[in-house]
């Protein structure tokens, strides 16, 4: 089967060449009857699109019959969608002004609507809006999203927190696969780099109706960037540096298009040393080097697309343990994680008359070391002969021992989707598909974490959306099935882990709506079921988890995580103000935890795990105004807080403090020279932590200030983007509830000034 699928990944389709049919028109202000220029017109339901000329005008060619949504898009204008007819004769389409940010179209979910329209509330920021409020990395952007946190350890390792819960509770996609790189470590980072994401998306509560397993909590969804325009040819420079960590990283794209066939490609490079903390110490074997490579080769026609792309992404990251050796080197010291990933993508579609089919292919290859001080046990007779070896190591030059890795893991993963976009009837719009996955994971290192293995997941599902004029509905429902074979290996403390052959089953659906009034007011609740089966960890596990300080058990009878969630949603907005209040209420049963025992084995605590039925609740307040005619000046304040507690007594561990985040943002538009400019003032505070889980302790609160100022410089056919910012301007000493090294007392980074430059032409 996965060299069936490996075949078919890298089979090029040949497509017949039909006689084209194309769009063209015009978009003018609806005040004045000026062109509007540089407005997005894009076709959701077939990935197509271009931007109007100085004169307002576009054409689309390549565009197959039958009746699709068209969405136009400007700065400084309401967005606008209607539905057009292909073949058409054209049209002339007028905006109107609007101090109201544009709305982007939702990738993550099943119908590729704006937000305004989705039934199902998303966070969707670009990586460049994240980086101008001084984003430091991806798992740090991902924090200025209401809702949502990062586990860290130290400034190279963040996992995504999304209302309390994380790893495998948490789904990633990237480039429309979900990515495997064994999350289930808590010093397990993502392992991709933010050059080369154009957007992020978010999706907070139960998504195993569009996803299976492991999107009990949600979905970070990362969109590829985009490729050139049709005829266009783009290249650009990138550069960051850090105070901090006197860290750097580059990157230098490049990218072309044709009418059909499309190419793009991304090489970065970051290097980072041990970052400080507010009493200016270096906290020892922070540092980390990332090298990426980003590939993609798209091909468009009337009847048929095809997005192939490939992500190489090298991290070695040092994996901290106590304060130490004060250096600004960039290599890590011992114990270090060097990762390789390898992603490689095809997305398929086919389109046909008012239908589609869309096949997702992809296949994973995530390769994981980890180095850490020789400590075999010296036998009777035998240390005398290891030194005589070492001693003619030393004298022939070759590396000593800590060169191999204790622990390394080699996951392959194989994934198809195959989606069926029925014909829409009346009101009501349907997809059915097909998902699933095969996966291995293999041992060649001293020490075993997680057994051999082999994983087959299948799901297949249905969902249906029904429009009225201002009201939306949306359900569907789906079963899964996930086994799971492992062998028999030796844990260390000389026990035999038996083998184990399981299967976990769940039917789960959804079902939501939404009411929009005026323009002004969306109301929107949700209802979805989600589960999650116990990972390799949880089940198998027999050993020194060296990188969380803990001998873990794991437990072979451990049954799904099932979970129930209500959402409610709602927004109001007009041209000088908008305000949200989102609630939830996730109901988990057989929620799985490590919980001590309170024994010792090789000097660490004994960790097992448990199961017991949670609930987390809470929720996200926000407004934004921005005053008409100052429509320049943007006043932000959101305040995010989520409880989780087991029903039987007790808190759950690694819930977020409770935050208020105020910002003051200055925008100015147009010119000839200095395109964009903008500045920002940020302040966060977080509050105190004060119902810790069963084996944490309660953290203090503290207040962050950041700022930041920038501009876009136009020079002929040259753009360049330039940022400077600064995050913890006040160089504060504090220790985040989500850190993995507040138990060793640990503080997280200090004042760090970030300077970037993106040279575009």
């Amino acid at each position: 089967m996965r060299n069936i699928l490996l075949g078919i990944l890298l089979f090029a389709v040949n497509t017949v060449i039909y006689s084209q049919n194309q769009l063209s028109g015009t978009i003018i202000d609806s005040n004045t009857g000026e062109p509007v220029f540089s407005a997005s017109v894009y076709f959701p339901q077939l990935e197509k699109g271009t931007m109007s000329g100085e004169d307002g005008s576009f054409t689309i060619k390549n565009i197959p019959e039958g009746t699709y949504k068209l969405i136009i898009s400007s700065i400084g204008f309401t967005t606008q969608n209607l539905e057009v007819s292909i073949p058409s004769e054209g049209i002339r389409i007028a905006l109107n002004p609007s101090a109201i940010e544009m709305e982007e179209v939702i990738v993550s979910t099943p119908f590729h609507q704006l937000q305004s329209e989705n039934v199902m509330k998303v966070e969707r920021e670009t990586v460049s809006e994240l980086n101008k409020k001084g984003a430091i990395n991806l798992s740090d952007g991902i924090t200025q999203i209401a809702g949502v946190e990062s586990l860290t350890t130290g400034f190279g390792i963040g996992k995504p927190v999304i209302r309390g819960l994380s790893s495998n509770r948490v789904l990633v996609y990237t480039q429309g696969v979900r990515l495997e790189n064994q999350q289930y470590g808590d010093e397990h980072g993502l392992g991709i780099s933010s050059k080369g994401i154009g957007s992020v998306e978010v999706i907070k509560g139960p998504a195993s109706l569009l996803y299976g397993s492991d999107a009990i909590g949600g979905v970070l969804y990362l969109n590829p960037e985009r490729y050139a325009a049709a005829g266009k040819t783009n290249a650009a420079l990138e550069a960051d540096y850090f105070s901090n960590t006197l860290g750097y990283q580059t990157s230098l794209m490049a990218k072309t298009s044709g009418e059909k066939l499309k190419f793009l490609a991304r090489g970065s490079y970051a290097a980072h040393s041990d970052y400080e903390d507010g009493n200016d110490t270096r906290v020892t074997n922070t540092r980390f080097n990332e090298k990426d490579i980003k590939a993609g080769l798209g091909f468009q026609d009337k009847n048929y697309k095809a997005d192939l792309r490939y992500n190489f992404n090298r991290s070695e990251i040092g994996i901290p343990e106590e304060i130490g050796v004060q250096s600004k080197d960039k290599d890590p010291l011992l114990p270090y994680q060097k990762i390789d990933n390898h992603i490689l993508s095809l997305d398929n579609k086919f389109y046909f008359p008012n239908s589609s089919i869309d096949l997702k292919l992809g296949y994973q290859y995530n390769d994981r070391k980890e180095f850490e001080e020789h400590h075999e046990e010296h036998h009777e007779g035998e240390e005398e002969h290891e030194e005589e070896e070492h001693e003619e190591e030393e004298e022939h030059g070759e590396e000593e021992a800590g060169d191999e890795p204790a622990l390394e893991m080699h996951l392959e993963t194989l994934n198809y989707n195959l989606k069926y976009n029925l014909p829409k009837m009346g009101n009501f719009e349907t997809i059915t598909g097909i998902q699933g996955m095969y996966q291995t994971n293999r041992n060649f290192g001293e020490e075993i974490l997680i057994p051999d293995a082999e994983t087959m997941d299948f799901g297949i599902f249905a969902t249906t959306h029904y429009h009225l004029e201002s009201w939306d509905f949306q359900g569907g429902v789906r079963f899964d099935n996930r086994n799971i074979e492992t062998e028999e290996f030796q844990a260390e403390d000389g026990d035999l882990i038996e083998s184990i052959d399981r299967s976990f089953n769940s039917f789960n659906a959804a079902l939501g709506a939404k009411y929009h009034f005026n323009q002004k007011f969306i109301a929107r609740l949700n209802l979805a079921s989600g589960f999650r089966a116990p990972n390799l960890s949880e089940l198998t596990s027999d050993g020194n988890h060296n990188g969380a300080n803990r001998y873990e058990i794991g437990n072979s009878e451990l049954d799904n995580e099932q979970n129930f969630q209500i959402d409610l949603s709602l927004e109001w907005r007009n041209e000088h103000f908008e305000a949200f209040v989102n609630a939830f209420n996730n109901n988990v049963n057989d929620y799985i935890f490590i919980n001590p025992t309170g024994e010792i084995i090789e000097e660490e605590p004994v960790f097992k795990y448990e199961q017991a039925n949670a609930n987390l609740y809470g929720g996200e307040v926000g407004v934004h105004i921005h005053p008409h005619p100052l429509d320049w000046l943007h006043l932000e304040s959101s305040f995010e807080t989520v409880t989780g507690k087991l029903n039987d007594g007790g808190y759950l561990p690694l819930i977020p403090a409770n935050s208020l985040t105020n910002t003051l943002r200055i925008e100015f538009e147009g010119g000839e020279t200095f395109m964009e400019k903008y500045t920002f003032v940020r302040l966060k505070n977080v509050f105190d932590q004060n119902t810790p889980g069963r084996f944490e302790t309660e953290t203090g609160g503290y207040s962050l200030l950041g700022a930041g100022v920038g501009t876009v410089l136009k020079l002929d056919k040259l753009q360049i983007d330039l940022n400077l910012s600064g995050t913890n301007l006040l160089n504060k000493t504090y220790i985040s509830h989500l850190s993995r090294l507040k138990p060793d007392g640990i503080f997280n980074i200090g004042r760090n000034i970030m300077f970037s430059a993106n040279i575009k032409i």
